[in-house]
């Protein structure tokens, strides 16, 4: 039976069973959990204390309010709630704020994943320079060098 070949499909077949894209989908899978992690470990780790420092904040729901109706919904939560702070949905849904807390949040990702990538180039830097350093051992001399050097060790030996 004759098969029809697409010269565009048989491209992308030779391309997607390359070893490289194989690679890179594992990157991108491990980067993805990597991220996850780091993303659990500002929010549940180190925002808390930090937020306990200074002033049992909770940086999620850190906002300036933009509009008069967001001031006026604030000063109404906190008169109905004994103080407390209108959080940021709804504060969002009386009027533009600037929600600056999540992005301070976000930095902190951002700054982690960019320590531990810089942390994992720098030591494949390093590895690649002792890889580099290493002393490389001379080639083994071919089998006319070596009869080459016994016939001048004899020649050396009868004079």
């Amino acid at each position: 039976m004759n098969t029809v070949k697409i010269p565009i499909l048989e491209e992308f077949r030779e391309f997607a069973l390359r070893g490289n894209v194989a690679d890179l989908a594992v990157g991108v899978i491990i980067g993805a959990a990597f991220g996850r992690i780091v993303t659990a470990l500002v929010a549940d780790v180190i925002m808390p204390p930090i937020g306990r420092l200074v002033g049992n904040l909770d940086f999620s729901n850190l906002y300036l309010p933009l509009s008069d109706k967001v001031t006026q919904a604030q000063a109404a939560f906190a008169v109905a709630n004994s103080g407390l702070k209108l959080p940021l949905d709804a504060a969002q849904k009386a009027g533009p704020v600037l929600a600056w807390g999540d992005f301070v949040t976000i930095m902190l990702n951002f700054l982690i994943v960019a320590f531990c990538i810089f942390l994992l180039v720098k030591g494949m830097n390093a590895l690649k320079r002792h890889e580099e350093a290493k002393p490389t051992l001379p080639p083994e001399p071919t089998a006319q060098e070596k009869l080459l050097t016994e016939i001048r060790d004899l020649l050396k030996s009868r004079a």
